[in-house]
């Protein structure tokens, strides 16, 4: 298996769903961004896919989207073809399982880059079935129901402290991010007593299973289960809608164990890694 890999195509739809679905917890952007943008470059989430075939099975994939996302679903000995592939592409950002992502990045010359960040988080899989709702107070609305200029705030916040984000850029990136989930009705907030105290949601949506992403919580209302409730509760939506799994990375030990307390069980860990400035792969 440790072949050249070559662009995917079209036709190479449904070899690559097989290979990817049995892995879905482990390629969500993968799949969600081929089912929302196809093989078409016009979106910044938009995708270019590499595979590695036997006969007619894709056997590896390393994916890059338009604005410089590279994600891998290989097995090791595919590691430096998936970096020959890419030689050349600008990175800026470098996600997936751990055990793939670092060896990856050495591969394509990357491993000494400046980075803005790099977390190696817990992740977690939730069966549908095992969900457990924390009985504390607050339901949940829409993401277009609350005060815009709050929830850019709230994602603002986000960017500033998960993300090391510079402030600047923060507010173009909070801007664009709220403007997205509410067209795609993909979050919501959690009220209680009338007023906002918490957002969550899905970055990637599938028919059997979503990913959470953009939870947050702001700083003076912490502590209080208003997260757990939340992520909780926009599950449960998705259960009633047929939906059987979840799962996420955790910011921390302690998150992990918060959400382990809703049902979630530990798969392995994934790699964020944000360069300081997009840098070209150089095998």
């Amino acid at each position: 298996m440790s072949g050249a890999m070559r662009r995917a195509t079209e036709a190479d739809r449904a070899a690559l769903l097989d290979y990817l679905e049995p892995r879905a917890p482990t390629s969500m952007f993968l799949l969600s961004n081929l089912a929302d943008y196809g093989f078409d470059r016009a979106h910044r989430n938009a995708m270019r896919y590499w595979i590695a075939e036997e006969g007619s099975a894709v056997t590896g994939v390393v994916g890059l989207t338009e604005a410089g996302t590279l994600m891998p679903q290989l097995p090791p000995d595919l590691i430096e073809a998936a970096a020959k592939a890419v030689d050349g592409e600008t990175i800026g950002l470098l996600l997936g399982p751990t055990e793939q992502v670092t060896p990856l990045r050495a591969a394509i010359g990357l491993a000494g880059a400046k980075t803005q960040m790099v977390d190696d988080e817990p992740q977690l899989v939730l069966d549908m079935a095992d969900l457990k709702i924390p009985d504390t107070p607050g339901h949940l609305q829409k993401l277009e129901t609350a005060p815009r200029d709050m929830l850019i705030e709230w994602r603002v916040g986000y960017e500033i402290e998960a993300l090391k984000t510079d402030p600047a850029k923060a507010e173009e990136i909070g801007t664009r991010d709220i403007d997205n989930w509410i067209e795609r009705d993909s979050h919501r907030v959690l009220i209680v007593d009338g007023a906002p105290v918490s957002m969550t949601g899905f970055n990637s949506m599938l028919p059997d299973i979503v990913q959470v992403g953009g939870v947050w919580t702001p700083h003076a209302l912490r502590r209080r289960g208003y997260a757990s409730r939340a992520v909780a509760l926009h599950l449960e939506e998705m259960r009633k809608s047929g939906v059987g799994r979840a799962t996420l990375f955790a910011a921390s030990e302690d998150a992990a164990r918060v959400y382990m307390n809703l049902g979630f069980r530990l798969i392995g860990r994934y790699t964020i890694c944000l360069f300081a400035e997009p840098e070209r792969a150089d095998v």
